[in-house]
């Protein structure tokens, strides 16, 4: 990485002027508190004038990233490292093996089967078939038990919104009925293969235009047939925000719902017997706490939860005589957080969270403490995958500075192997990860990683990347990014902030910064940036924040209140407006984390002091901003994106670019091809050189 001159690093929009949008006298009152909304017009994403609009910012962002930048050279250099092997974890089912593979730049990963570890793997589906332009992904999968037959979610665009498709994987013959309007939920295979349940949503037209993603309906379908013939199970219409994921315990006893009406953990838990056409039992009906199921002996059900117990424990609960009182703690929480937990072989595969990274340990099933697992070195557990019964684990694992990789536990034989490494040519032994602590601004520790080049000097004047999330009570523990591996490659320093909102340390460091306590996330990630210019990583002009979704609200809010300590904001499918962001798609979901402005005048308070769109100052130097969202976004409608956006390009006070980029054909960003993937960090990280003054350089 080539630093340029102090003069090459003021890039500008002197001579551009921005598209113009309208500012209509638009207004809510909120609790006695009129509040303006001009830019209301851009929710409205089919309209023409929101179109043009769109195609001109598109357009401005091209330009400016096309011009004096080196984008095409990251470009070719994110493609050939982007070229390795990368597999799934592997899952037995029945007496067979499934993984998926991508070979290096397919668009989509390829579903294979195993007969037995010793064969050759047999492609059973290739979502690359089911579009030109691999805009089209298979979301998840399900496998019957005996692992003959498989039903699978496709994707359009990054949609939330699914259609399920069944194969006999034997025949490899596709049946022929389609479900829709599906998201979300799971699917329950009946042991006998007739079918299965699943959950979807009402028919468009059905229900108002904001009711399209609740009430949420449990189904039976019996393969072969319509979905216009499938039968309703389950419904719950005096709570229309319940959404239903049903699953099948192993054994094929149950049939039990995983409901909840919030984003999060917090869950209820209903069930009833397989065999059964009767009233379901409801086990936990309330979202206080979260329960996960792990297994089930005959009628008892085991447990992770955070009921009494913030960082987590294993819990038994006899369904023949459900009492609270009479429930059992088999595994009792401890100092780290319980992050996940499986059965296998009799006993408990639970993993911990050590400091924002992953700890293994073995339990027998009445909470004897049997072994450490060992794990190869300061990374994550992405996915655990056993059969109870059974007597091997597969799981993977990876680190800032290696892909994921796939290990196998054999309890029979107390070995543990690599079983499928992710072949990428890259040489992690100059680069390093270290991990400090800094304090808040109420004086709470909080962790972060930085990984680097070692022997990196700390003259202020290296470049750092920080990322932060803070929310749902979603860790952040090590993670693998091709994108963030070029960025150290070329002498940058990518850092993490382990702040509050996440669960990293439990339901309370979650709890921290939720609802009224937001600002705590805010103050955290301020926190942080400031750590890194005192002990000289970096400097102001240096340094840049990024996040995407709820990170998108936390690169977004820190940049508003905070205009003066970054050299660069990259803020991806945000949320900005945080007083209608539950108006939209799935934001109902979200109200137990942000709250409800509507009704709850302190949720309202807190709200509007920090919400981006409404904290956009007039002559304010804000830093070169790019935003970025995509068009078929229905989790994160684009609106947030633009609106905030067109305020700040308003208001700006300097003549920092403030850019838009709005993708066609994508979403969220789950299951984007490859090579979108591959455009779209392209473009970030070319943003991120050309606003910081720095140039790519093939000697690195």
């Amino acid at each position: 990485m080539v630093h340029r001159t102090k003069f090459d690093m003021e890039h500008t929009m002197k001579s551009t002027a921005y598209p113009e949008a309208r500012r209509d006298d638009v207004f809510d009152e909120y609790h006695g508190t009129r509040v303006h909304d001009p830019y209301r017009w851009l929710e409205n994403a089919d309209s023409e004038e929101t179109r043009k609009w769109v195609e001109l910012q598109n357009s401005l962002t091209d330009s400016f990233l096309d011009s004096d930048s080196d984008k095409e050279k990251i470009k070719t250099h994110l493609t050939r490292l982007w070229n390795y092997p990368k597999y799934s974890v592997t899952r037995k089912e029945g007496d067979r093996y499934f993984f998926s593979k991508n070979d290096g730049l397919q668009n989509q990963p390829v579903l294979y089967m195993q007969r037995n570890l010793e064969s050759a793997p047999v492609k059973i589906l290739d979502p690359n078939e089911l579009s030109d332009d691999g805009t089209v992904s298979v979301n998840s999968e399900y496998y019957s038990n005996d692992g003959c037959m498989i039903a699978y979610k496709i994707s359009r665009s990054g949609s939330d919104w699914h259609e399920i498709r069944i194969r006999d994987l034997d025949s490899g013959i596709e049946c022929n009925e389609t479900l829709i309007w599906c998201k979300f939920g799971g699917i329950a295979w009946k042991h006998d293969n007739s079918g299965f349940y699943y959950s979807r949503f009402p028919e468009a037209g059905t229900v108002p235009e904001e009711d399209a993603s609740k009430y949420s309906r449990v189904y039976w379908h019996s393969l072969n047939t319509p979905q216009s013939q499938d039968r309703l199970v389950y419904e719950r219409p005096d709570i229309k925000e319940l959404t239903f994921s049903p699953f099948t315990t192993e054994d094929g006893r149950y049939l039990v719902l995983d409901s909840f009406s919030m984003a999060g953990s917090r869950n209820r838990v209903y069930y009833r017997r397989m065999d059964s056409d009767g009233e379901f039992t409801r086990l936990i009906d309330d979202e206080n706490n979260a329960f996960s199921f792990i297994d089930n002996l005959g009628s008892i059900f085991y447990f992770k939860t955070d009921l009494d117990a913030p960082k987590g424990r294993i819990i038994a609960i006899d369904t023949d005589n459900p009492a609270r009182e009479n429930w059992k703690e088999i595994v009792p929480e401890c100092n780290e957080p319980l992050s996940m937990a499986i059965s296998v072989n009799n006993s408990f595969v639970c993993v911990y969270m050590h400091h924002a990274h992953h700890i293994a340990r073995i339990y027998s099933f009445d909470g004897k403490f049997m072994k450490d697992l060992p794990l190869s070195g300061t990374g994550t557990i992405s996915y655990l995958s056993a059969q109870s019964r059974g007597a091997e684990l597969f799981f993977t694992f990876t680190s800032f500075l290696q892909p994921s990789s796939t290990y196998r536990y054999d309890f029979e034989t107390d070995e543990l192997t690599l079983f499928r490494k992710s072949a990428l040519l890259f040489d992690s032994s100059d680069y390093e990860t270290t991990q400090v602590f800094y304090h808040s601004k109420d004086g709470t520790r909080v962790p972060m990683f930085l990984t680097h080049r070692k022997g990196v000097r700390l003259d202020g004047n290296n470049p750092v990347l920080l990322y932060g999330y803070g929310g749902f009570s979603i860790d952040v523990t090590p993670f693998f990014s091709v994108a963030n591996l070029l960025w150290i490659m070329q002498g940058g320093i990518y850092a993490v902030a382990n702040i509050r909102g996440g669960s990293e340390y439990g339901e309370e460091w979650h709890e921290a910064g939720m609802r009224t306590r937001k600002q705590n996330v805010f103050d955290d990630f301020i926190a942080a940036a400031e750590w890194l210019i005192e002990n000289r990583y970096t400097s102001k002009r240096r340094l840049a924040i990024s996040g995407r979704s709820n990170g998108g609200l936390l690169a977004a809010a820190c940049m508003c209140q905070r205009p003066d300590l970054y050299g660069a904001v990259v803020c991806e499918v945000p949320v900005t407006d945080m007083l209608r962001y539950h108006r939209f798609t799935v934001g109902h979901y979200w109200i137990g984390e942000y709250g409800d402005p509507d009704r709850n005048a302190d949720d309202f308070a807190a709200l509007i002091a920090y919400s981006p769109l409404h904290n956009v100052k007039s002559d304010t130097s804000y830093p070169p901003l790019l935003v970025k969202t995509a068009d078929h976004d229905d989790r994160v409608v684009s609106s947030h994106a633009k609106k905030f956006v067109a305020t700040i390009q308003c208001k700006n006070g300097t003549c920092h670019p403030v850019l838009l980029s709005i993708e066609t054909k994508a979403g969220h960003g789950m299951g984007k091809p490859t090579l979108k993937v591959i455009h779209d960090r392209s473009e970030v990280l070319a943003f991120l050189f050309k606003v910081l003054g720095l140039r790519y350089s093939d000697q690195q």
